[in-house]
């Protein structure tokens, strides 16, 4: 085309001819492709082709810049709630029966018998076990004739007492004429002695000899094995044939417990603990054999002497078990946990919110110790989370009341928005997982417990 089309007049007849240029012709426009909705045509891809690359530039452009911006930390938050709050205190120890006796052999034989095994149901008198009596018959026949034998030197020598005394009478006598000299006169008299004196010795022989026999007898009672109380058997350590022999130490056979619906739990208490351990507190216990059970018990005893022959010094405590459907067995392990006090709708927050610390207030405590953290005034210096090291463990302020407990001071963060804000909280009883908060915070503002890692 040229640079510019000459306009051209036309003239009809009796019309006033109009001037019109070439570029706005219709006709013309069409001839050169230059029409309007070919030229939307030819043109509107471009226009999207060139959106597209400016929106992903722009996606581009917009995620490095995220990606380089610095990231502000991703705090893990937790509500400060109202709730019942239990402090405990937690020991181990083991299951037994409340009465159990070891029954086991005074006499030495072979047993010849047993008459009951594990888990039989016994009662006072039953017959156990029996023990072959030939070697404890024998002893009795010969207890028998050394207590025959004394009877008979006892009536010999009352026989013979009897005739000393008339000898003696006689020699009397006989002195008192003159008959006989005053040294067969000693000579009688001392017979005498010597008779009453073998009188002596043999009735010792007869007590000596009867304390045999009744030992015989009661050695050949003790052969037959009974059970010493109502209950049942827990375990049995002896066959027939077996050979049992009686010395400084009586062999057990049979292990007795009365009713298992009763039981008992010893456990050790730490010293630590101790002084908020009181008898008539209510406790629960768990056992491995069934996790998912939860067993109600009673403490009833706790000793005053520590345990023997431990390193760390602990207190033995009883705690009664109710067993009625009899699950529970002697020597199982059992972890409990003893409810010294409840507090109902206590304000409180997790333990870890109390052990939270920010990464700049960590990094001025260790470069810094008894340092302020940053955030909190300088009288709130050495303040910090129980449990922590350094100048972070939790101070006792002094109570304004003279005799009134001390009170204790701890700092957790809380998060408004995402700004983390210091803030000292007085706090009381613990249950191990949540602390009470006495003054400092209401129910539902979020404390931070931990700080989330990014995902890669």
């Amino acid at each position: 085309m040229q640079d510019q089309i000459a306009t051209e007049k036309q003239s009809e007849p009796g019309k006033t001819k109009t001037p019109r240029t070439l570029a706005g012709d219709p006709e013309v426009l069409k001839q050169l492709g230059l029409g309007k909705g070919r030229r939307t045509r030819r043109f509107l891809p471009r226009l999207i082709l060139i959106l597209v690359v400016l929106g992903v530039a722009g996606g581009i452009w917009y995620w490095r810049v995220k990606a380089n911006a610095p990231k502000g930390p991703n705090y893990v938050t937790a509500d400060v709630t109202r709730g019942d709050l239990r402090e405990t205190v937690t020991a181990t120890g083991t299951l037994g029966p409340i009465d159990s006796v070891e029954v086991g052999a005074e006499v030495t034989g072979r047993v010849t018998s047993v008459k009951v095994d594990i888990n039989d149901v016994v009662k006072k008198g039953d017959l156990l076990v029996e023990i072959d009596t030939e070697q404890l018959m024998a002893r009795l026949e010969e207890s028998q004739a050394q207590v025959a034998s004394a009877a008979a030197a006892r009536r010999n020598s009352d026989a013979t007492v009897k005739e000393a005394e008339s000898k003696a009478a006689r020699a009397r006598e006989m002195h008192g004429r003159g008959l006989i000299s005053d040294q067969d006169l000693e000579a009688a008299i001392a017979a005498l002695d010597r008779a009453k004196a073998s009188v002596s010795s043999t009735n010792a022989q007869t007590t000596v000899a009867s304390a045999g026999l009744k030992s015989a007898k009661t050695s050949l009672s003790k052969a037959i094995i009974r059970s010493p109380i109502d209950g049942i058997v827990l375990a049995r350590t002896v066959e027939v044939g077996q050979t049992v022999t009686s010395g400084f130490q009586t062999p057990v056979l049979f292990t007795l417990a009365k009713d298992l619906s009763q039981m008992q739990l010893k456990i050790d208490v730490d010293e630590a603990d101790v002084g908020s351990v009181h008898e008539g507190q209510e406790a629960t216990f768990l056992v491995d054999a069934y996790p998912k059970r939860t067993f109600n018990s009673k403490l009833i005893k706790l000793g005053n002497m520590p345990k023997p022959e431990t390193t760390v010094v602990t207190y033995e405590a009883t705690l009664t078990v109710n067993n009625p459907d009899r699950v529970l067995k002697p020597g199982m392990t059992a972890t409990a946990t003893i409810i010294t006090s409840e507090k109902k709708g206590v304000v409180s927050v997790p333990n870890a919110a109390l052990r939270f610390k920010p990464p700049e207030a960590a990094s001025s405590a260790n470069a810094a110790p008894g340092l302020p953290l940053p955030g909190l005034g300088g009288n709130m210096r050495g303040m910090g989370v129980r449990g922590m090291g350094g100048g972070n463990r939790p101070r006792t302020a002094g109570s304004a009341e003279p005799g009134a407990a001390p009170v204790t001071r701890q700092r957790v963060y809380v998060l408004k928005g995402t700004e983390l804000v210091p803030t000292v909280v007085e706090v009381g009883a613990s249950d191990g997982r949540r602390t009470e908060v006495l003054k400092g915070l209401e129910p539902g503002a979020k404390v931070v417990v931990d700080i989330a890692e990014p995902v890669k």
